[in-house]
């Protein structure tokens, strides 16, 4: 991997502070690429208005077409963070107002590039707030190809397409995960129970292996539900995690909740060892994974 400045007649950034990962990235062909630390950009889906696209400058590698807000992540940023920045600095996204649903990379050895999918939460209006932005639209998704786009958007979009109707599910079967330690969990069923959730909200914000979850692409954000029963269920709220109270048998509310979120079309994943639920959730055409499955990532 080579580093170099933008040869001459080459487009360039405008002047001002350069990051360190502003800098092209040459392969052994001679292929450029924007980023000495890679790059991401962030595909923002609106379920009223489609995805978030921009019409690039001239000047701009690849200028006159569109894609998504992004750009070079600096040294040491997550894809989430670089794609966040990138998005709010050329199209003015608030950071809340989007929430990850998965990543995927194109891996070139010497370069990647990550397209982080979210999902808007709070609706915004998006503000050219930087000179690589000639235009911003929201396109719906079965226009976009009616679009010039940009050529890595163009190859990548397809396979993009395809998942932006997945939306993954964990089901966690709180009482067979807090019960395969024997660090006391007895004495305080709530406490352990609070742990748990502690440990789940860390793992939701960080995001999943996707093959884990048995989907393509690279790391997704499932949804996370944690069923609890008896007296686990005075174990607070935690941000990014729904908190299910068995009223009655905590495997009859994990049926319930796995089959309420199938029928949703939703893919559910329950986290379980106990044999008869398995069973059961399985029937449903649910999958499930065993608590040392989860523990190995919390």
């Amino acid at each position: 991997m080579t580093i170099v400045p933008p040869a001459p007649g080459e487009p360039r950034r405008p002047l001002g502070p350069r990051d360190p990962g502003d800098a092209w990235v040459v392969a052994e062909d001679g292929t450029r690429y924007w980023g000495r630390f890679g790059a991401a950009g962030l595909l923002a889906l609106d379920p009223n208005r489609g995805v978030l696209l921009q019409h690039r400058v001239s000047w701009s590698h690849f200028g006159d077409t569109w894609a998504l807000p992004g750009g070079a992540r600096h040294e040491g940023e997550s894809a989430c963070e670089g794609a966040l920045r990138e998005s709010a600095e050329e199209a003015g996204v608030p950071r809340d107002a989007v929430t990850p649903r998965f990543i995927s990379v194109l891996d070139l050895d010497v370069w990647t590039y990550a397209t982080v999918v979210s999902d808007v939460t709070v609706p915004f209006e998006p503000v050219i707030s930087d000179p690589e932005s000639r235009e911003l639209a929201w396109v719906p998704a079965d226009r976009i190809d009616e679009y010039p786009l940009h050529p890595g958007f163009a190859a990548a979009w397809p396979g993009l397409r395809e998942l932006l109707t997945v939306r993954p599910v964990v089901v966690v079967d709180a009482a067979n995960v807090v019960g395969s330690v024997p660090d006391g969990w007895w004495r305080d069923r709530a406490g352990a129970a609070a742990r748990l959730l502690a440990g789940v909200a860390t793992l939701a914000a960080r995001g999943m292996d996707a093959g884990g979850l048995g989907l393509p692409a690279d790391t997704w954000f499932p949804e996370f539900h944690v069923v609890v029963e008896g007296a686990a269920r005075d174990a607070a709220d935690v941000t990014g995690v729904k908190v299910v109270r068995a009223q009655g048998h905590g495997d009859d509310a994990i049926v319930a909740d796995a089959e309420a979120a199938s029928a949703a079309g939703r893919e559910v994943t329950v986290v379980t060892s106990d044999r008869e639920l398995t069973e059961r959730v399985t029937a449903l055409g649910a999958q499930a994974r065993p608590v040392s499955w989860l523990r190995e990532q919390l």
